[in-house]
């Protein structure tokens, strides 16, 4: 962890994790330090990225989007151009949520979102596969959420 930040930084970092819309005079209660003081460090960890923005968190299923599915991909050809494509691919799905390079047998796992699954199949078979980038596809969907993203542990 950055050495600049102090245990008030911290504290504001924790709480604005649980709740991203404190106002500062809410922060001030909750980690005993002015309002102006909390408003001056909330803006210097947004101005130095440690606050990369702010995101209401939606539910999913009342909005129709009742399947949650891992998608492992591996790649048609291992170089830079093949991975480019494909990144400007998955960049340019709202489907996808999330998605990381791996090592290991697969090289890519995608969290991907869909309505049902005539959704899933259309965005495997019509939109994964026949990219040239893609090799393989391997589909998991997700039966019970354990743990969703938390705060990052700080401090």
């Amino acid at each position: 962890m950055d050495g600049s930040l102090d245990q008030f930084d911290l504290k504001i970092l924790r709480e604005l994790q649980i709740d991203g819309r404190l106002t500062n005079n809410e922060l001030s209660d909750k980690i005993a330090l002015s309002a102006s003081q909390c408003s001056r460090r909330r803006a210097r960890l947004e101005a130095e990225g440690y606050i990369r923005g702010y995101q209401a968190m939606l539910d999913r299923e009342k909005l129709g989007l009742d399947l949650l599915v891992v998608i492992s991909v591996t790649l048609a050809t291992h170089n830079r151009d093949n991975a480019q494509r494909f990144a400007r691919l998955v960049n340019d799905l709202p489907e996808v949520l999330e998605a990381y390079s791996l090592t290991g047998e697969m090289d890519y796992h995608l969290k991907v979102v869909v309505r049902g699954l005539s959704d899933l199949s259309r965005f495997v078979n019509e939109v994964l596969l026949p990219h040239d980038a893609v090799q393989h596809v391997k589909t998991s969907i997700v039966l019970t959420t354990l743990k969703q993203f938390g705060a990052l542990p700080i401090g």
